[in-house]
């Protein structure tokens, strides 16, 4: 768990790269500039992260995307998270910098997705905690990732959250049961600015669900 320090560092420095990013000279890797600035030691560390983008007030989803995998250290992944889903999610026109004001930044601190056993369907179902867990479905050349936050704020059920990852990858429902399908789980830390540019959530604080995070830029 970060501690209230680091998650204040972790939700400023997604803001930073974006004021950047949206200025007059951005920076060809938005992760450039944090590379030597001082930070505690878990911001070296290589872990999957998301962020997402909130208008304020109102809670509407502006751009979420993130690496599922530890494949960069986390000051590098939250910096080129921030600036990609302020303005590479094919779902938004890009992130005006006179917004950057009216939108909270959400921040989720991923751990190594495992894969779910395929013996037989009803032992996937078993392995789905809803509300710990978030999914990675792979299969058939396509993928989709929904975050743990995600199942709650919709009301699904264990079955209904594997149906829609697999629907956001583009394959039908049932697709989790296909043992040719690969289903992976992972759980997140998830916390968020109280206002933007605020303070943190207390731990514990509810979060909303993005509408279902698009696809990780690497």
């Amino acid at each position: 768990m970060l501690t209230l320090e680091e998650r204040r560092q972790a939700l400023r420095l997604p803001r930073r790269a974006l004021e950047r990013a949206l200025g007059p000279s951005p920076d060809d890797d938005p992760a450039g500039p944090f590379e030597r600035e001082p930070l505690p030691p878990v911001f070296d560390e290589k872990r999957g992260a998301f962020v997402t983008l909130r208008r304020f007030p109102g809670d509407q989803l502006r751009g979420c995307i993130g690496y599922p995998l530890p494949i960069l250290p986390l000051r590098t992944a939250l910096a080129r998270a921030a600036v990609a889903a302020g303005l590479e999610d094919p779902r938004f026109a890009p992130v005006r910098a006179g917004e950057l004001s009216r939108l909270a930044i959400e921040v989720s601190v991923l751990t190594v997705p495992w894969i779910v056993p395929a013996t037989v369907p009803e032992q996937r179902l078993a392995a789905v905690q809803v509300g710990r867990d978030g999914l990675i479905v792979e299969g058939f050349g396509t993928s989709g990732l929904l975050l743990p936050q995600v199942a709650p704020e919709q009301g699904w059920t264990a079955e209904e959250f594997l149906a829609g990852t697999c629907e956001k990858a583009g394959l039908p429902r049932h697709a989790w049961r296909d043992p040719r399908v690969v289903v992976r789980r992972f759980e997140a830390e998830v916390f968020r600015e109280r206002s933007p540019g605020g303070e943190p959530e207390s731990e514990g604080s509810p979060v909303r669900a993005s509408d279902g995070p698009s696809a990780p830029r690497t």
